[in-house]
């Protein structure tokens, strides 16, 4: 009728093992999720993930009820519940089905979970099969292309992951109070990239009390031959610190994505900070964790041209590949650039770089 929507769905089918159960090893998953209108915004509020040997769905009301439906090939179950808050958490499709149907299969009885007496539990193992979480893919980390402003104080509060990276410095700030063994060795890799990068030599946090939610400030060292020792509240150093930090937290993650998305990384960073960071890049991409940047910066792709070539890290010339975005009046054509042992490109399309072609000639005066 031409009128807006009031709904839209999404979904996508996995292929790959998803349990170390031999006769599930190789079944198709489907997943979806429906989208609404609730509460001032758009909320899933129907998840399904569907196997050949068993399904389970969760419906949200506008009450904030759920109702779960769960099944195999011989029996189908129901629960309802009066209020699922975690609904309206972005944790997972896969693994917050799987909770919900764990929570909806027991009982509670003299304040301890018991198996639910109506539900009996090999009837479940295929169920449980599908939700398993293991070998399932994990999140996937999008980075904006510029990241949240720094602040002078900060907030302790629950830190929810976004693309701009406002919950680095909270998330910082958590670990240093949770685990000091584990904010020791986070913090000495931090520092080793803000030496090589060039952006700074020490990151400090500041709290004012000694409870979890205690405000705090996070301070930044950039020394000089007489100021070591010296930091600075992030707001009063370089932008380029509060701007890279989000990305290299993330990448430095200690259960880090499987697969990154990242926008100009290089928004308000020096050349040499750049070029850190295109070895970073190196570093990190393999088998396990997939990259992919979108960039204007050629001081990233030649250091991951020289790094291939000198073989720096394990990244070899086969696990890289360069599209070319190249404008053509109206259109733009996508070339698609490999490279060789030598960290050279191999099939450059003539106006490839024909700018910095240009201006290296006119900068010698021919």
């Amino acid at each position: 009728d031409g009128g807006a929507a009031d709904s839209f769905e999404a979904g996508f089918e996995y292929q790959k093992p998803i349990a170390h159960i031999e006769d599930l090893d190789h079944q198709k998953v489907s997943f979806h999720v429906v989208f609404k209108e609730r509460w001032g915004g758009i909320y899933p509020v129907e998840r399904s993930v569907t196997g050949e040997d068993a399904w389970a769905k969760t419906y949200v009301e506008e009450d904030g009820s759920a109702i779960i439906k769960f099944g195999t090939q011989e029996s189908e179950w129901e629960r309802s519940f009066p209020n699922i808050p975690p609904l309206m958490e972005d944790n997972g499709v896969p693994s917050k089905i799987f909770n919900l149907v764990t929570l909806s299969a027991v009982t509670v009885e003299d304040g301890q979970i018991a198996p639910d007496k109506a539900i009996p539990g090999d009837k479940l193992q295929p169920l449980f099969a599908l939700l398993n979480t293991t070998g399932l893919p994990k999140r996937t980390y999008a980075g904006a292309p510029v990241r949240s402003s720094p602040k002078r104080t900060y907030d302790s509060v629950r830190p929810s992951r976004n693309p701009e990276g406002e919950y680095t410095p909270t998330y910082l700030a958590n670990m240093s109070r949770r685990d000091p063994e584990e904010w020791k060795i986070f913090k000495a890799k931090l520092e080793k990239f803000g030496r090589q990068s060039g952006l700074f030599d020490e990151i400090k946090i500041n709290s004012f009390g000694n409870t979890a939610g205690s405000p705090f400030q996070l301070h930044i060292g950039k020394w000089g031959k007489k100021s070591k020792g010296l930091t600075r509240n992030l707001i009063d150093v370089g932008y380029g610190v509060s701007q890279a930090l989000p990305l290299i937290i993330e990448l430095f993650d200690p259960e880090p994505a499987p697969l990154f998305l990242l926008q100009q990384p290089e928004v308000h960073l020096h050349p040499s900070a750049q070029a850190a960071l295109g070895t970073l890049f190196c570093e990190i991409a393999g088998p396990e964790r997939q990259l992919v940047v979108e960039t204007h910066s050629d001081n990233i792709i030649n250091r991951v041209l020289m790094d291939v070539r000198d073989k720096t890290t394990n990244l070899k010339a086969e696990d890289v590949s360069i599209l070319y975005f190249e404008p053509n009046d109206a259109d733009v054509t996508i070339h698609s650039l490999r490279l060789d042992d030598r960290g050279n490109i191999m099939n450059a399309p003539p106006g490839y770089r024909q700018f910095f072609a240009d201006e290296l000639w006119r900068s010698v005066g021919l």
